[in-house]
């Protein structure tokens, strides 16, 4: 018997193993060929329209982080568990899809009334509509982290990165404006979301013809207000760093929202170890908590917060080091100013790190509620930091120092 659970606890490591690989290496490869898009357009176009595709984009990926209502830990927490896996997985995607349709009205609502730029109204019209295709995609990827199979959510969005980078260097060669940019990336988005539905979910499931799965009203009534929580939590990471965004975009010059936009994507790039980490690591903290003796869950959780926090002093000793001299050789002299802001922006990395951990030992212990106050404190502390810090002073500056205060009060 003992050996039989062994066993069991050696194959489970496996594959926590192997799905960390797999994400892993999937979101770095994904991310160097997405931040080579990035750094083309953000060279081809001019400051002002790569800005306005900034905001655009900016607001579309705050509604879409609402859209999902956080039901990506939930599900992952249930599914291990359910008897009918497959039914439960269909249930699930229906539910996002319906709520892609809604958000998808909510963020057109939103771009027509707080924007009076022409460009960046029909922008936010075309990048809404991904909203509906992200739904259904995030739905599959949660189904892969879930049943251990990142490799084929790897494999599908390592395409569409590429097929990103190469529409970005047809600018080189063919230039057309920031709005076709923005009509290829929505075919793009479709074309994913075909693939998703076809070679890219985990084994045993069968997602084709999802929406023929019957959910009623009251099913879905239940299951946002038993869990209502993770729609905080789930959004809270987006809206807290996007808020900033559209917050500069009606505070500050334009060309203020592409240096913040720069400094981000280098701070994405750094966080792209402890999300991947923290998050596939989830299953494993749920599962050593259900246990009685609580001793193994804190001795990994320990191990992976030393790593986190050395990872996190090592980044930004990186990026301080560094900044003056890579980012205007990544963006291009006309960013020069981007250098001091990324610098500024990687103090939070000292704290994001651990503070990430943190949210996910919450969520495996069934103390989302407490993570969402925690977010929702986040969110007001540096919002209101910036909107009256930028009242009296403002400086790009501002607005990381409120980043890097409110995660400390987090943490």
């Amino acid at each position: 018997m003992s050996n039989l659970i062994s066993g069991l606890q050696n194959k489970l490591k496996s594959k926590v193993l192997k799905n960390s690989f797999w994400g892993l290496a999937g979101s770095i490869f994904q991310n160097v060929f997405l931040s080579l898009f990035y750094v083309l357009i953000a060279r081809h176009y001019a400051v002002a329209d790569f800005a306005k595709y900034v905001i655009s984009n900016s607001l579309y990926q705050m509604i879409v982080a609402f859209s999902a209502m956080g039901l990506g830990h939930w599900f992952i927490r249930e599914v291990i568990n359910h008897d009918n896996k497959n039914k439960l997985a269909a249930k699930f995607l229906k539910m996002q899809a319906c709520f892609g349709i809604f958000f998808f009205l909510v963020n057109l609502l939103l771009a027509f009334f707080i924007y009076e730029d022409a460009t960046v109204r029909i922008l936010s019209l075309l990048f809404a509509a991904n909203i509906i295709f992200d739904n259904i995609i995030y739905s599959i990827k949660n189904v892969n982290i879930a049943q251990f199979s990142q490799k084929k959510t790897v494999l599908v969005l390592s395409i569409e990165a590429l097929s990103k980078f190469a529409i970005a260097c047809l600018l080189f060669i063919y230039p057309f404006s920031i709005i076709y940019l923005a009509v290829l990336l929505v075919i793009t988005r479709f074309i994913t979301l075909n693939l998703f539905l076809r070679i890219g979910s985990a084994e045993g499931f069968s997602l084709n013809g999802f929406w023929r799965e019957e959910i009623s009203f009251e099913y879905v009534k239940n299951i946002l207000f038993q869990y209502w929580p993770f729609a905080i939590i789930g959004s809270a990471y987006v809206i807290y760093w996007k808020t900033a965004t559209l917050i500069i975009s009606k505070m500050l010059p334009l060309s203020d929202v592409a240096h913040y936009e720069n400094s981000f994507k280098i701070f994405s790039l750094a966080q792209l170890v402890p999300v991947v980490l923290s998050s596939t690591m989830l299953p494993k903290l749920v599962e050593l908590n259900k246990q009685e003796d609580k001793s193994k869950l804190q001795n990994v959780y320990k191990k992976i917060f030393s790593i986190l926090m050395l990872y996190g002093i090592g980044a930004f000793t990186f990026a301080y080091s560094f900044a003056d001299d890579l980012v205007p050789w990544i963006f291009g002299e006309k960013y020069l100013e981007s250098a001091k802001y990324t610098k500024e922006m990687f103090f939070t990395m000292l704290v994001f790190p651990t503070s990430l951990l943190q949210a996910n030992m919450l969520i495996a212990m069934r103390l989302e509620k407490l993570d969402m106050w925690f977010n929702i404190n986040s969110v007001v502390i540096n919002s209101t930091i910036c909107l009256i810090g930028l009242y009296y002073l403002p400086s790009l500056s501002v607005v990381n120092y409120a980043i890097f205060i409110s995660f400390i009060i987090f943490h």
